[in-house]
């Protein structure tokens, strides 16, 4: 969100409850046993931060940043897709 942007009391409320529960979820994928879980699953935990912080950005209204970090994310999956398809991950 642009640091100049004027935003309600409500609406500021809201973006603090989703900056805490972004930061759980970057702390639980940070956690050495999810990473070893989601691992297991063929789910990069870095793709899924990259993604979050996309989520993230994106519910805070910069869309700028959402479009850069989501649209990474998506390239890293299909990428990681189409070798794992041709048997090379």
């Amino acid at each position: 969100m642009a640091a100049d942007r004027k935003v309600s009391e409500r609406t500021a409320l809201v973006l603090k409850e989703v900056d805490q529960l972004f930061d759980e979820l970057d702390d639980l994928l940070k956690n050495e046993d999810v990473q070893h879980a989601l691992s297991e699953l063929k789910v990069n935990s870095s793709i899924a931060l990259l993604a979050a912080d996309g989520l993230r950005a994106y519910l805070k209204g910069d869309k700028e940043a959402a479009m850069e970090d989501l649209s990474t994310a998506a390239e890293e999956i299909a990428q990681r897709f189409a070798q794992s398809a041709k048997g090379d991950a």
